[in-house]
């Protein structure tokens, strides 16, 4: 169970998010979410799956909610480097996955729902947790330290582009066609034009960008791990997600005091930054994107990737005065553009009569 932004995959995103699930089914949302933590939702439904969606009042009811996941991860990039001003990127990864596993035990005692008792179950999910969630929340944390925020979201973007290319080498079943090979070369076109190439990369500084590019990378490995594992479980992806956080979050209790010092100071800002990104971009973003694909369907659901390095992007440049040449936008595009022909089908003709 990928457990999204930030943004970002054990689901693919059409995508990451952060973004991560443990069904078949998440990697087409995950592999780029702000927060893969919740894309875990995205194997409720059938690809193709409409939902109990019905009437213009729950059409209007889903779109909102859509908008708001959006929001939440587009942002999630812009709350990381709000949290590193007062905090260690250790520290703020453990916020992150501690308020998010907090909102989701809360969820679980609500719905009365059981934590996964299998001891093969945990043992995987600990794996899980540390590719979908541990490793890349701790890279994008430690890149944006020396990267901006847009420049991290717009990488998080590149997760389904890692996801196809490493798909075809590990997934038998998933084999290459020349519109998803196509759609590999224009991403990586695009990773080539936001980094400005023919510069020499000037102005990029290289290690920040390849900790936010191999957190990209994470999502997609963690995705082929939780689908060879622990497909079929048949526990529910509240409670999985749920015990892959907690996992998670101990995982961080242990190492975070070896490399990082106790924070003598809680400055109000930071705290609440992390507190949003954990809470919100990670706990309350898997509800709402479990509810999304039950209600309109994964294909649907996962079109929030697309809208993730424009909100990060816009909200860095206002907010954070981050500055923006016109190769960062053009060239995120061309990701996005490169990320969506990956994950495209062909269309199915109806058979002739």
């Amino acid at each position: 169970m990928s457990t999204t932004a930030d943004g970002s995959t054990a689901s693919a995103p059409p995508m990451s998010s952060s973004t991560a699930t443990t069904t078949a089914a998440s990697a087409a949302a995950a592999t780029t979410a702000a927060d893969p933590a919740a894309t875990a939702a995205t194997g409720a439904a059938g690809p193709d799956s409409p939902g109990p969606a019905a009437g213009p009042r729950r059409a209007m009811g889903w779109r909102l909610r859509f908008a708001v996941l959006c929001l939440v991860w587009g942002f999630s990039f812009l709350f990381i480097k709000v949290g590193n001003r007062g905090f260690a990127p250790l520290q703020v990864t453990l916020g992150r996955v501690g308020f998010g596993a907090l909102v989701l035990v809360v969820m679980l005692l609500v719905t009365r729902e059981r934590l996964p008792r299998s001891a093969r179950v945990w043992g995987h999910l600990a794996v899980a947790a540390l590719l979908l969630n541990v490793l890349p929340f701790s890279l994008f944390a430690y890149s944006e330290l020396t990267i901006p925020s847009t420049l991290a979201g717009i990488c998080n973007a590149t997760s389904p582009l890692w996801g196809m290319l490493l798909s075809l080498v590990a997934l038998s079943e998933d084999r290459p066609t020349r519109r998803r090979v196509a759609g590999l070369g224009v991403g990586f076109l695009g990773v080539l034009t936001v980094l400005g190439a023919w510069q020499g990369f000037s102005g990029t500084d290289l290690t920040g960008t390849a900790m936010a590019l191999g957190a990209s990378l994470s999502y997609p490995i963690g995705w082929i791990y939780v689908r060879r594992t622990l497909a079929g479980t048949g526990q529910s992806h509240l409670s999985m997600t749920s015990a892959q956080l907690l996992l998670a979050t101990a995982q961080l209790a242990v190492l975070t005091p070896l490399f990082s010092p106790m924070p003598t100071s809680f400055p109000v800002v930071p705290l609440l930054a992390v507190f949003a990104l954990g809470a919100l971009g990670t706990g309350f973003a898997f509800l709402l994107q479990y509810g999304l694909v039950a209600e309109v369907g994964p294909t649907t659901a996962q079109m929030v990737t697309y809208f993730i390095p424009v909100i990060g992007t816009a909200a860095g440049v206002t907010l954070l005065d981050e500055q923006l040449s016109w190769n960062t936008p053009v060239g995120a595009l061309i990701v996005l553009a490169g990320a969506a022909l990956t994950q495209s089908r062909p269309r199915r003709t109806a058979p002739s009569p």
